[in-house]
């Protein structure tokens, strides 16, 4: 599984959604992409891509896409 992938089903597993409804979606967007469902993320991202987010870098984390680009800037996990 590439991280594209895995990145992809943490967000449709964790917030209950299709693969298509991840384009375009930010924060609070969606009913279950609220503060619980933002720490869920962050807790299965940082177990997936064995990191330890910062507390900067998960308030900034508000979208599918900037997630990916804070993953892959500041963590180093590549897509």
């Amino acid at each position: 599984m590439t991280n594209t992938e895995k990145y992809l089903d943490i967000f449709t597993s964790t917030l209950e959604i299709e693969k298509e409804q991840t384009k375009n979606l930010c924060y609070q967007a969606i009913p279950s992409w609220d503060s619980v469902g933002h720490m869920n993320l962050v807790s299965e991202i940082e177990n997936a891509f064995d990191i330890m987010m910062d507390t900067t870098d998960i308030i900034d984390f508000n979208s599918y896409e900037r997630g990916k680009k804070i993953l892959s800037e500041k963590y180093g996990v590549e897509f």
